[in-house]
């Protein structure tokens, strides 16, 4: 626990020098204390839980055709997610009239909020997800929804029909 100092002897032979003294520190205090002070922080440590969404979807029935809800076409609004942040939507059926916009101020969260004001209640959002998209756009567009009050939407799958209709606009 004690610094030791050990003094040389230079034999007594030739001319007398001074005792050159070397210092010997005993490490394990320092080590013991570095392991509890470890320890401590690691047992006081707060650790952070995970965040995850909160999202109940419905089960998938096929046999019974009354789960399915007819919506209108002047209700509905399609979203595509696509790369690079971007956001593809039409309303109703008409593809060719689609748009393009992003998750900036005036993009797709203000286009919601418009479309919300206009249709009322009975909006319908209908969400598919390209394969290029990302998860964070995702949650995103479905904290955008939330935001715009909109209760009703499906998260639907990314159909090869989708995939062409990508590929012949050009789109990613």
């Amino acid at each position: 626990m004690a610094a030791e100092i050990e003094g040389k002897d230079s034999g007594g032979k030739g001319k007398k020098r001074g005792k050159k003294l070397s210092t010997k520190i005993d490490m394990t205090p320092m080590v013991d204390l570095g392991f509890l002070l470890v320890t401590f922080f690691i047992l006081t440590a707060t650790y952070s839980k995970p965040q995850a969404m909160d999202l109940r979807m419905p089960e998938k029935n096929k046999d019974n055709p009354q789960d399915k809800q007819d919506v209108k076409q002047s209700e509905a609004m399609s979203v595509i997610l696509g790369a690079n942040n971007k956001v593809y939507y039409w309303y109703g059926l008409d593809q060719n009239g689609f748009k393009t916009t992003d998750f900036s101020n005036e993009g797709i969260g203000a286009t919601l909020k418009n479309r919300r004001a206009d249709i009322g209640e009975k909006l319908t959002v209908v969400i598919k997800s390209g394969r290029d998209a990302k998860y964070k756009n995702m949650v995103d567009l479905l904290d955008e929804v939330g935001i715009s009050d909109i209760k009703r939407f499906a998260i639907v799958d990314f159909e090869p029909a989708d995939q062409s209709w990508f590929d012949s606009k050009g789109l990613k």
